[in-house]
């Protein structure tokens, strides 16, 4: 049979089926109804969301259960032929889920001579991350060697099954050894409405099988870059502020540890991740350069860095936002009113009438300006990141969006960091304790950035 049965009748509608009640012989059924007949080898809940998603695109299903008088009326939908497991087997025309659990793969023996010469998905999901194992659909193509087994459908759930592909990006990966087999299944994929990623052969379905126990592997670098950039300059910042004036002094800033230090620290950690964002583009194009040629291989380790400057990206974006409202939350705190309090006593007792310093306002709104500018870039550049939304513009918009404004964000940020340091970084006051203030750490990297594009840009 070739494997674009699945394809015909794919636009029609599906067919109003009677309750799953309905007498009849399973053998009947592709007859009866015209439409290629599923079997599905279980009756959990991934299986009635499965039996859910065919019956909407057009497919007789028969569900196989060791006890079918047990399964409640109106669990499955209309249409859905709920059998034993060998009538399952027997009806379905050329495909098969088996949606069982792993240990109990041992209890489908008996239907070896059905299942021969059949498609069988395996749905599972490995439950450790154990190396050096045969994974589960490998052990299924063991047991039913003249089957033709194709992991798939396992990184899908329950919901994206019930309401299909149409809520976001939806891929199914697949795998098998028998390529006819496979593309039976890639072409069920994109009719169910997912998209269908090869990946190989049976072998792979060790990796897509633990695919779903990996939390979120691909910000693993990027959380962990933020989490010691945030550490650090936390630290730095108890250090200058309250542990050394309370050492020194007997000062009492420990208030300042919940909101004021957190709030010193994430512009400073966002700024140097939005470096970190276009340094290793920097890094890559010199060693184009040096070597002559674009065709030779980046080293692993720049490699990986640069597939993880969306999730970098992201993570100054969330600094960014997190800094701009805690900075709209400072004069909410009980310490600012108290410390606008003392300000205005000790004018009034200097005689001082008006305290207005032209320097002084321009400051505030230029660094305040361009503050608010990087945070807007930054959230268009977080807008274009979504699928969704780059999906909708070609390779040019998406470079100018990514790298044109990116360096605009990064060199609004540099300006609101200089305007909000303005001069004060040449005044001894700003290194008490021989430590210099965190927004001049700050700037170190993303600077460089900057003078680096330039150079390139100038040279070369």
């Amino acid at each position: 049979m070739k494997p674009d049965w699945g394809i015909r009748g794919a636009n029609k509608r599906p067919h109003r089926q009677a309750p799953s009640s309905m007498a009849g012989s399973p053998k009947s059924l592709p007859q009866r109804l015209g439409n290629p007949v599923i079997g599905i080898i279980g009756s959990g809940d991934f299986s009635r969301s499965l039996a859910i998603r065919l019956v909407a695109s057009g497919f007789s299903v028969v569900v196989g259960s060791r006890n079918p008088k047990r399964i409640p009326k109106g669990l499955f939908p209309d249409g859905v032929e709920l059998r034993s497991q060998r009538e399952a087997v027997d009806s379905a025309e050329r495909v098969i889920f088996a949606a069982i659990y792993p240990e109990h793969y041992s209890t489908l023996v008996g239907l070896r001579d059905g299942l021969a010469g059949k498609v069988l998905v395996d749905v599972s999901n490995a439950t450790r991350l154990d190396d050096g194992e045969l994974s589960n659909a490998e052990q299924l193509a063991e047991l039913f060697p003249q089957s033709r087994v194709v992991k798939g459908f396992n990184v899908i759930s329950a919901w994206a099954l019930q309401t299909g592909a149409h809520d976001g990006s939806r891929q199914v990966l697949i795998c098998s050894d028998c390529s006819d087999s496979k593309a039976t299944v890639v072409q069920l994929t994109r009719r169910l409405g997912f998209s269908p990623v090869d990946l190989g052969g049976l072998v792979a379905s060790r990796d897509i099988e633990k695919a779903p126990l990996h939390l979120f592997p691909s910000w693993e670098g990027a959380t962990l870059v933020t989490f010691l950039l945030f550490l650090f300059f936390y630290g730095y910042n108890v250090v200058k502020h309250v542990l050394l004036p309370y050492l020194a002094h007997g000062e009492h800033n420990f208030y300042q540890l919940p909101l004021e230090t957190v709030n010193q620290t994430l512009p400073a950690v966002a700024l140097i991740l939005l470096g970190l964002v276009y340094l290793p583009g920097l890094v890559a194009a010199v060693l184009q350069l040096a070597r002559g040629t674009k065709y030779k291989r980046f080293p692993s380790w720049l490699d990986r860095w640069m597939c993880r400057r969306k999730e970098l990206g992201l993570m100054s974006f969330l600094c960014a936002g997190v800094h701009a409202v805690y900075s709209m939350c400072l004069t909410l705190r009980r310490a600012a009113g108290y410390r606008l309090l003392n300000a205005a006593y000790r004018q009034v007792k200097a005689g001082v009438e008006n305290s207005w310093e032209e320097q002084q306002v321009w400051r505030s709104d230029l660094y305040l300006s361009c503050g608010i500018l990087g945070l807007g870039v930054l959230t268009l550049l977080a807008l274009t990141s979504l699928p969704s939304v780059g999906n909708a513009l070609n390779w040019r918009e998406f470079t100018f969006m990514q790298s044109g404004l990116g360096y605009a964000a990064l060199t609004l940020s540099i300006m609101h960091t200089l305007f909000f340091g303005w001069d004060f970084a040449f005044f001894p006051e700003a290194y008490r304790y021989y430590l210099p203030p965190v927004y001049l750490l700050a700037l170190i990297l993303p600077c460089v950035v900057l003078v680096a594009l330039n150079t390139i840009c100038k040279y070369f």
